[in-house]
């Protein structure tokens, strides 16, 4: 039995949006990446699982209460990061981090201080004039402040340059070691791919897969852009048998899938001036691993 649980889960509004049919279960201890584009039904399985709308059909729960039910219960154990923080802006952060610690009846104040001192978060200003990192920083110390067991997370890097992004994976990872329970919605592989063992793919509401990172990573195919010294050398290269994306003038862009030999065995008869890895972008991690057929419908369901 997991601690997160969802059956058959269906929230429709309309036109081929919300949820459908959506299985899956997360278990103690367990960091679940839940990916998909923007759209694909991911905030809304999460405002299912905090219980604030109620399913067309199908059920949920979290240590084994009724999501919609026994919200209340629920929420007593869980740190939740919405992808739309709203928060009472005329209050300072520090008014709104005492008031979140008084509806939780927080004693200790130590987790809260070392989460301010991990994202260099000073809370004293007024919330409505914060930039959106800001509030994004201040949305995760109350997610977390108060040691909860299980998390919640939508998009929980929204808004943070990229040192406060390796802060957040390290908190992850931190919190991972300590057998929290943590489900984290987002739509950047490579945040997923860091901090997750398992990750579900969700596209158009429905559930293309659930497997193991390692897995996921080993298929996909990866992208580099090859400059060349001259651009024959590029139009010679172009010719070898690997797979060529494009060519522009001295550049050649190649997909790799699996083996790497041959890409390499091609690169070592030509004068190269660099090669550039380029991050796939999460559409092709879903036609390189998964594909569609004609109908634009998922290959592989559960």
């Amino acid at each position: 039995m997991g601690i997160i649980e969802i059956n058959r889960l269906t929230k429709s509004y309309g036109e081929g949006k919300g949820v459908f049919e959506l299985s899956l279960e997360v278990e103690k201890g367990e960091v679940f990446g839940f990916l998909g584009p923007n759209g694909a039904g991911k905030t809304t399985t999460i405002r299912l699982l905090m219980g604030f709308i109620s399913p067309d059909g199908g059920k949920c729960s979290i240590n084994g209460l009724d999501c919609r039910r026994q919200s209340a219960e629920i929420q007593k154990s869980l740190g939740y990061l919405p992808g739309e923080i709203s928060f009472m802006d005329e209050m300072t952060g520090t008014q709104f981090i005492k008031f979140m610690a008084g509806m939780r009846g927080m004693k200790s104040f130590k987790k809260t201080i070392e989460l301010l001192e991990a994202f260099e978060l000073d809370p004293k200003g007024r919330i409505k004039k914060m930039s959106k990192g800001t509030k994004q920083k201040l949305g995760i110390v109350c997610a977390f402040m108060h040691d909860p067991e299980v998390l919640l997370l939508d998009e929980p890097t929204s808004g943070l340059d990229p040192l406060m992004q390796n802060r957040f994976v390290e908190l992850i990872l931190s919190e991972k070691e300590r057998g929290k329970t943590i489900f984290m919605s987002s739509h950047i592989f490579e945040e997923i791919e860091k901090t997750c063992g398992r990750i579900g793919i969700i596209k158009n509401g429905r559930l293309c897969a659930v497997e193991d990172v390692e897995k996921i990573k080993a298929s996909r195919t990866k992208y580099y852009n090859v400059i060349f010294e001259t651009e024959d050398a590029a139009k010679l290269f172009s010719k070898e048998p690997v797979e060529v994306v494009s060519v522009n003038k001295n550049i050649v862009a190649v997909a790799v899938s699996g083996d790497m030999t041959p890409f390499i065995w091609a690169m070592s008869k030509y004068k190269i001036s660099s090669i550039e890895s380029v991050q796939a972008g999460l559409e092709d991690v879903f036609m390189s691993y998964y594909g569609s057929d004609k109908g634009g419908k998922p290959l592989r369901t559960l």
